[in-house]
């Protein structure tokens, strides 16, 4: 009798060592399981942050605002910016070697609506300052990206000057400039925010 209650104490001794087994294992997968998770989101929000700083240090390399959208003033939501859609311009350019000629759409972003509303009786004036600009391009300056930024800074300045706005270009923009030693007070504030091209063809 002895001898036969033996084997079965020992099989409830057996039973719940694998269940204990089995839990542990259990809590172990569940452990990596989380590890493992927590690792890959580390490296994902480690490679995106690493990816911006990438990018926005290209962007400060080619001598243009990195890309975190500084390049406009902050947009207040109660007074939203107004645009102002130019008619194409088809103009014929300076290249010299061969008749080229570029179409191109406008727009302007102005920061106050009234003020949008101020321009267009000046149309005719602010048109013929834009097609002045287009006609001294080459195809060239044109085609290039920064050719294209330097455009739409000259567009933004001389679209304001019939109202009376004179804006005086960056000083990198006048080649040979002297020094100046002091700093030139700041001028106006340009209403008009950003140029921006619907549209551009160079034939």
């Amino acid at each position: 009798m002895a001898s036969a209650a033996a084997p079965a104490a020992n099989a409830t001794d057996a039973a719940p060592k694998k269940g204990g087994k089995k839990k542990l294992l259990l809590i172990v997968g569940i452990v990596l399981v989380l590890l493992l998770a927590g690792g890959g989101g580390a490296l994902f929000m480690m490679k995106k942050a690493s990816d911006k700083a990438a990018a926005e240090a290209a962007a400060e390399e080619e001598g243009g605002e990195p890309a975190t959208g500084k390049a406009h003033a902050k947009v207040d939501p109660a007074k939203p910016p107004a645009f102002v859609p130019l008619d194409p311009f088809v103009v014929n350019l300076a290249d010299r070697d061969s008749d080229r000629f570029a179409q191109i759409g406008i727009t302007l972003e102005v920061d106050d609506p009234a003020f949008a509303e101020k321009m267009k009786p000046f149309m005719p004036a602010i048109r013929n300052n834009i097609l002045m600009i287009l006609a001294h391009k080459t195809s060239s300056q044109l085609l290039d990206r920064q050719g294209k930024e330097k455009l739409a800074e000259e567009i933004a300045r001389e679209a304001v000057r019939p109202m009376g706005i004179h804006i005086e270009p960056p000083e990198e923009d006048v080649e040979d400039a002297p020094k100046k030693k002091k700093r030139k007070a700041a001028g106006p504030k340009n209403p008009v925010q950003a140029v921006l091209f619907s549209s551009f063809i160079v034939q």
